[in-house]
């Protein structure tokens, strides 16, 4: 089962390609993590990466085509797995389309004023990563982590002037994507404007219909 997770930024695709990888057994691949990664690790790719995403800017295709087709050909994707990030243009799923068989291309729906209430509320532990939100999940200690103690940070990216970026960015070079898999007949679209238990059964209903 081979899945495809569209939307901007904020329509919880992360939350629900997690809950999903556990539920089937099947891996998230998230392009997103692969360059926070690399640019935490500081290589050549991480630098070109960080530079281009602080401005709320995708990493260009080339780069990202590559780095997933070598994800793909690894062994825990033989049974299947979740795209989460990619494709983001019509170019980089012209390209998918020459290593990997799409069975779905699931589209979370939601409106811009919860994107941004959503982000920019986000808050990130600095030292193991958990997610947290200042009104829907806050800490039991302003700032910092229940998990571990780790201060909580906002991401750049998460900001107002970087969600408008990346909004912009996404009506330009991703959402003609909706068309593109719409054509092709694997286009689901879930409301992920109400609440992720309300989004997860949807697409257990979708998943299921895939699989029946």
């Amino acid at each position: 089962m081979n899945l495809i997770f569209l939307g901007p930024p904020g329509a919880g695709k992360g939350t629900q390609a997690k809950i999903t990888s556990e539920k089937y057994g099947i891996p998230q691949i998230s392009t997103g993590d692969i360059f926070r990664k690399a640019v935490a690790d500081q290589t050549e790719l991480g630098k070109q990466a960080k530079a281009i995403m602080e401005k709320g800017e995708l990493v260009p295709d080339n780069l990202t085509i590559e780095l997933v087709k070598e994800r793909l050909a690894k062994d825990d994707v033989k049974a299947g797995f979740i795209l989460d990030g990619f494709p983001r243009t019509i170019e980089q799923a012209k390209a998918l389309d020459n290593f990997a068989e799409i069975d779905a291309a699931i589209n979370f729906e939601i409106d811009k004023e919860e994107i941004v209430r959503r982000l920019t509320g986000r808050r990130i532990c600095s030292n193991c990563g958990a997610i947290y939100h200042i009104t829907d999940f806050p800490p039991k200690v302003p700032g910092i982590c229940d998990k571990c103690g780790g201060k909580l940070y906002q991401r750049d990216d998460d900001k107002p002037e970087a969600i408008e970026k990346r909004l912009a960015v996404y009506t330009k070079q991703t959402e003609p994507l909706i068309t593109f898999y719409s054509s092709a007949g694997k286009l689901r679209n879930i409301n992920s404007s109400i609440n992720p238990e309300t989004s997860e059964k949807q697409l257990i209903d979708i998943i299921n219909s895939i699989k029946a």
